[in-house]
């Protein structure tokens, strides 16, 4: 089984490699310090079994989980055991290793791996149902139906009782929430990053840290809206 280890401390890593040289079936081929150069590793290559650590500074291993469209089987190892029950959570994830990890724990692990089904577990992301997609989107000001183009939408906000709707060329204040114009956007186009902001995916320029540019927009991005962003980029 080919197998990739993750986690930001160089000596955690190197304990789970050499754990796993101790077992015939398993084949290291990678190991990362950090979670997003693990994902664009994987958008190429597809390996049986991920070593995940829990807590990684920027993005959490229960966000790496997130991400993937096809995740193959996950061993959680931390050191902090609160984890367990949320990581269970996600039919994708077999064991859960408490460090210091000990060879017979481990053994004990690896056969939950074979005993689990090959079959690669759909990780749980939910996705928003939207209404039939059109290429327009009317919006109401002052008792006057204004009409935007959908794909000229950059980034809408919410402010209070409102909201700001931006394109490139002018910006548009209207009475409603951001939970009701996001029923009507299409998620091919449209992604919501923060609970105050949603953005036009494809016009994205620049991600840095936890905020995307967006035209001269700098957008922030939420803890909880941050997996489902990483999942729909197509990274290198």
């Amino acid at each position: 089984m080919n197998c990739i280890i993750i986690d930001d401390e160089a000596t955690a890593r190197a304990v789970v490699k050499q754990l796993c040289s101790k077992i015939p079936e398993l084949d290291v081929v990678e190991e990362f310090d950090n979670a997003i150069s693990a994902i664009k590793f994987l958008n190429q290559q597809t390996i049986d079994v991920i070593f995940l650590d829990i807590h990684m500074p920027g993005f959490s291993g229960v966000d790496f989980v997130q991400t993937l469209k096809d995740p193959p089987r996950v061993v959680m190892t931390t050191s902090d055991t609160d984890f367990a029950i949320a990581a269970y959570e996600y039919e994708c994830i077999v064991d859960y290793l408490v460090k210091p990890i000990t060879l017979a724990r481990f053994e004990k692990s690896i056969e939950k791996i074979k005993s689990s089904s090959p079959k690669k577990a759909q990780a749980q992301v939910t996705s928003q149902q939207n209404s039939p997609e059109g290429e327009d989107l009317y919006i109401n000001i002052d008792r006057r139906l204004i009409k935007l183009k959908l794909n000229e939408i950059l980034v809408i906000e919410a402010k209070g009782d409102y909201i700001d709707v931006k394109t490139q060329k002018e910006e548009h204040r209207v009475h409603t929430t951001l939970k009701k114009i996001k029923e009507k956007l299409p998620e091919k186009l449209f992604l919501q990053i923060h609970r105050s902001y949603i953005i036009n995916f494809t016009k994205i320029i620049d991600i840095e840290d936890n905020s995307v540019l967006i035209a001269k927009n700098v957008v922030p991005i939420s803890r909880s809206n941050r997996p489902e962003l990483m999942r729909r980029l197509n990274l290198l």
